[in-house]
């Protein structure tokens, strides 16, 4: 989740790849537990704070390690779904993952990932693994009848000068973000619905890996602001929980982020997001509970 009011943090690190978040080395490993080493950029963060969805993302790298290197025979397996708790908020750098393996199976595989910094546990994600989708599906909603796969050009692009997200979301340096000025009414300072729809490619190179696409489309299933700011609602909106779904592998090309909200309530809010690639296939879902911001 993102906030507009906070005070501008640049990172100073540009070289930094979305390949480099999924690179895990292995520290230690008995039966029970493997651990490993792995480093979040500075460009990977919204303000000061590591962005949520790279955290899950580079979690599920881990587990996935963990998984293949025990496992051999389920390589082909990916991370379907994750179950993530927040327990504190991590700085960029050196982080660990402290992975246990729950149960496998031929059709599903649980694997836990802790993430851990300062020898705290700072994020928690509870895996499923299973084999992705790979035909065409019986049933698909539309839900992008007027959303071009590419950003037009009205599309705000967060590199662009004075842009009021790009100087907070800097993992916008890392790779290609653009907003739908058209449903994000709180960029022209009014109101409108909770909704809000964006445009994320990954830089060169971070996509030709299929893994790595993978982890990059569940990353992107947190990359929208918080639907409340549609409303007025601006401000810290903690994350209670995020679930987050991979449906495939993404095709190349820009990713479609939709985000929908269908409650708004005094204390907590939903915000659902669906992922689609240039195809308008569906790559990813997430759902996650928040905390309403609180008034200034």
């Amino acid at each position: 989740m993102t906030e507009l009011a906070v005070e501008t943090v640049r990172p100073e690190v540009d070289d930094a790849p979305f390949s480099r978040v999924c690179a895990v080395t292995e520290v230690e490993a008995s039966a029970e537990l493997a651990r490993y080493r792995g480093v979040i950029d500075p460009v990977w963060t919204i303000g000061k704070k590591l962005h949520g969805g790279t955290m899950i993302a580079s979690s599920a790298a881990a587990a996935t390690t963990r998984l293949r290197t025990t496992h051999p025979e389920l390589a082909e397996m990916s991370p379907i779904a994750a179950s993530t708790d927040f327990l504190g908020a991590p700085d960029p750098g050196e982080v660990e993952y402290e992975v246990r393996i729950r149960k496998t199976g031929r059709q599903i595989c649980l694997v836990d990932a802790d993430l851990v910094q300062g020898g705290r546990t700072l994020v928690h994600s509870a895996f499923t693994f299973g084999h992705l989708d790979d035909a065409e599906p019986a049933y698909r909603r539309e839900t992008v009848a007027d959303m071009p796969p590419e950003p037009p050009a009205d599309a705000l692009g967060y590199d662009e000068p004075d842009s009021p997200m790009g100087r907070l979301v800097n993992v916008a340096r890392g790779a290609s973000v653009a907003i739908d000025p058209s449903w994000a009414r709180f960029l022209s300072g009014e109101q409108g619905e909770p909704r809000l729809r964006l445009w994320i490619r990954p830089r060169a190179g971070d996509g030709s890996d299929p893994d790595v696409a993978a982890y990059f489309a569940m990353m992107a299933g947190d990359m929208s602001p918080p639907v409340p700011m549609n409303m007025g609602r601006f401000g810290w909106a903690p994350t209670v929980q995020l679930t987050t779904y991979l449906r495939r592998r993404p095709a190349p090309g820009w990713l479609r982020v939709i985000a929908t909200a269908h409650e708004i309530g005094e204390r907590m809010f939903d915000e659902d997001q669906i992922v689609l690639d240039s195809t308008g296939a569906v790559v990813a879902q997430s759902r996650q509970l928040a905390l309403i911001p609180l008034p200034r």
